[in-house]
């Protein structure tokens, strides 16, 4: 499936029914009073999270989205029947934004997190509710009002808890393809990875944790050059961040810093998140070698082979404990948004 992760869609709620204007008339009350009904309410646009999609692809072939019109009101005080809304189901981790100024509407992280992007007109008011004491036959009512509409920009930030940052060709594609059970395609050639991959990572005692193998990155990526610009948007969301280096790299600790320095440049606060650094493919190094890699201070380092399977066992143990602790600081962050027929809706604040 290919794999799309920015979308910018028209929405249009469903207009207001209109009131009626009516008056009872009957064998045994030839003039009765007014009876006009009130018009139905307009359907609504409501983005849905829902965790079984993984991409915005949809989106990319249906642009317009328009929710139902609500019923005019008739006579004997019969109310239209509101349209109804219309549910654009997303990928968990997506952004909604104001298409034109690209203000956060809503963060949509959780699956069943729903936000109204665009709410339905208000039915019109039949001439029954205008009667009073010294106007007992109003021949008023009012029209229904239109939905609001709006152009929303969508973008999708993968829901991971380690994030695998490095070079290309430093190997992330086939540890992931090793503690997981996911199967990217791998190659011996720079940008085999093109898109990212997630997999799942089964821990002991029925733990899981997910794994996000992102696109290699060059010197330059925050500036738009080579493919990691396009998913860098992506690591924001990683509670753990795992730098991948190869042994034979000319400096492994330079090599590490480079890479630190495309993320501080993308966003400074990536610079707050746990890492680890993970020094691959060290079963083409010799004993020589292995004493002359140099380790950066406070981050803890491993070395690994996903050939060998060497260091992979303790690193998964590194990962699983630094997503521990990152779970134990979070608190949920999501409120309750009502709606106005009286149903619940999750709103991220």
């Amino acid at each position: 499936m290919q794999f799309i992760d920015l979308a910018t869609i028209h929405v249009k709620a469903g207009s207001g029914g209109n009131g009626c204007v009516s008056f009872r008339r009957e064998k045994y009350a030839p003039k009765g009073g007014p009876d006009g009904g009130d018009g139905g309410n307009g359907g609504s646009i409501i983005i849905y999270a829902d965790r079984h999609l993984n991409t915005l692809l949809d989106f990319r072939y249906q642009r317009r989205y328009e929710a139902e019109s609500g019923k005019h009101g008739q006579g004997a005080k019969k109310t239209g029947k509101s349209g109804k809304d219309e549910i654009l189901k997303v990928p968990c981790g997506t952004l909604v934004r104001d298409g034109k100024t690209r203000d956060l509407i809503a963060d949509l992280v959780n699956d069943g997190d729903e936000v109204i992007a665009a709410r339905g007109g208000r039915g019109g008011r039949g001439n029954a509710r205008f009667a009073t004491s010294t106007n007992q036959v109003p021949r008023k009512a009012t029209p229904g009002q239109p939905g609001k509409s709006c152009s929303i920009e969508l973008e999708l930030k993968l829901l991971a808890d380690v994030g695998l940052v490095g070079f290309p060709n430093a190997g992330k594609s086939t540890l992931i393809s090793k503690i997981s059970a996911a199967r990217p395609r791998i190659a011996d050639y720079p940008f085999t990875t093109l898109t990212p991959n997630l997999g799942i990572v089964r821990y002991r005692n029925y733990k899981s944790f997910v794994v996000a193998d992102m696109p290699g990155l060059i010197e330059g990526a925050h500036e738009g050059k080579g493919l990691g610009i396009q998913f860098l948007r992506h690591i924001e969301r990683t509670r753990v961040l795992v730098f991948l280096v190869e042994c034979i790299s000319i400096d492994t600790l330079k090599t590490y810093q480079v890479l630190l320095q495309q993320l501080r440049s993308f966003n400074e606060k990536l610079m707050n998140k746990r890492k680890i650094l993970a020094i691959t493919k060290i079963d083409l190094a010799h004993d020589v070698l292995r004493k002359q890699l140099r380790k950066p201070a406070r981050i803890p380092t491993h070395f690994i082979s996903a050939v060998s399977g060497e260091g992979i066992p303790n690193l998964v143990d590194e990962m699983w404990k630094a997503v521990a602790k990152e779970l134990t600081h979070e608190r949920p962050t999501s409120s309750r948004l009502t709606r106005s027929d009286g149903r619940k809706r999750m709103r991220v604040s």
